[in-house]
């Protein structure tokens, strides 16, 4: 289904206010016009094409009434003849609708309004007729200024639905066409004036020096850019090397890190180890006979158990080297008794001798 929209010309929306203006009342009257179908392809970036259909409805003029429920009765029904009489020599086919301008209200319709319009639609066997709403209101108290509110509606299945109202002469919101005017031709002098001056603002080309000028400064900036862009990629890739030999030399310290710190700590293993054994080689040489690190197994009765058997040959030899051992553990110890003796004597000695050299040098000191 098309799209409708409406559109109405400075000129006609201002002559509807200055006749509302210059009227006690309200007023109302039929519009005039033609309506047609376009259909608009946009083409963007999303998209390839697409195709929009509108129903424009141009208003071109209006007819105002001389006084209210002029072209229809009190109970909404149309009258026939009257419209006839305001549309006098234009056609039937041009009437777009009509319009009503109420002081002071909403934009709102009213149910009178609704009854007239679908009388009026069968009146004219116009299913696309369309019904303009102005409402002004006083926007100061002297009355020196006023604002009006403008808005366009169309009924479809006994629903109203408001429709966009564009003012040309506004601004659109839609782009618009270049205008084909034929040129006109110029003056002599006017050509003579041109040809005189034009070697001081245009060069052989027909184009102004100044473009030229920007257009050489423009290309020179695009070279430096070009430049500027070469030296930040190159900067960009030395970066990327960097960092990629920055990464693989930190990669390969951690590995050294942790193959030392493996080293290490099997090193102290052993080292460990090697204490271990030297400690225990030391205790079992200071402590070797020591009862406290030896062990015996105990008989029932309580005596030790023998670790092996012993012939009596062996028993014989066996206690000959424990008499041996023991007569030299006493031939030592005799041995330090001696020594200990000789120097109790060697010091008794030495204090006699002291002595009688203290008692000798008291006596030369008493004679003296």
């Amino acid at each position: 289904m098309a799209e409708p929209t409406v559109r109405v010309s400075g000129i006609v929306l201002s002559s509807l206010m200055f006749q509302h203006g210059n009227t006690d009342s309200d007023a109302e009257g039929l519009v005039l016009g033609e309506s047609r179908v376009e259909e608009q392809i946009t083409i963007s970036d999303s998209q390839a094409d697409r195709i929009n259909i509108q129903e424009i409805y141009y208003v071109q003029k209006h007819i105002a009434c001389n006084k209210l429920n002029h072209f229809y009765s009190g109970a909404g029904e149309v009258n026939s003849v009257a419209v006839q009489k305001l549309l006098a020599d234009n056609k039937q086919d041009s009437v777009l609708g009509w319009y009503r301008q109420r002081r002071n209200s909403d934009q709102q319709l009213s149910f009178r309004e609704r009854i007239v319009h679908q009388s009026l639609k069968a009146s004219l066997r116009n299913p696309h007729l369309l019904f303009l709403l102005l409402t002004p209101h006083r926007a100061s108290s002297a009355e020196s200024t006023h604002r009006t509110e403008y808005c366009a509606y169309i009924s479809r299945n006994s629903v109203f639905q408001s429709v966009p109202l564009l003012v040309n002469n506004l601004g659109l919101q839609e782009p618009q066409s270049y205008w084909k005017l034929p040129a006109g031709r110029p003056s002599e002098r006017y050509s003579a004036t041109i040809r005189r001056h034009s070697s001081s603002f245009f060069s052989s080309d027909g184009l102004l020096r100044d473009v030229n000028d920007v257009n050489a400064m423009n290309d020179s900036l695009q070279e430096e850019l070009q430049a500027a862009c070469r030296e930040v990629e190159d900067s960009e890739r030395q970066l990327e090397t960097l960092q990629s030999e920055v990464s693989a030399l930190r990669k390969r310290s951690r590995e050294r890190r942790k193959k030392s710190e493996a080293a290490g700590r099997t090193g102290e293993e052993e080292e460990d180890q090697r204490r271990n054994l030297r400690l225990q080689e030391a205790v079992g040489a200071l402590f070797k006979r020591s009862p406290l690190f030896l062990t015996q197994t105990l008989t029932l009765q309580g005596f030790p158990v023998p670790e092996r058997t012993f012939s009596g040959e062996e028993e014989e030899e066996e206690e000959e080297e424990a008499v041996c051992e023991e007569d030299e553990e006493e031939e030592a110890v005799c041995e330090e008794e001696e020594a200990v003796c000789e120097e109790e004597t060697q010091e008794n000695t030495h204090s006699r001798k002291r002595r009688r050299e203290m008692a000798a040098s008291s006596e030369r000191k008493r004679r003296k």
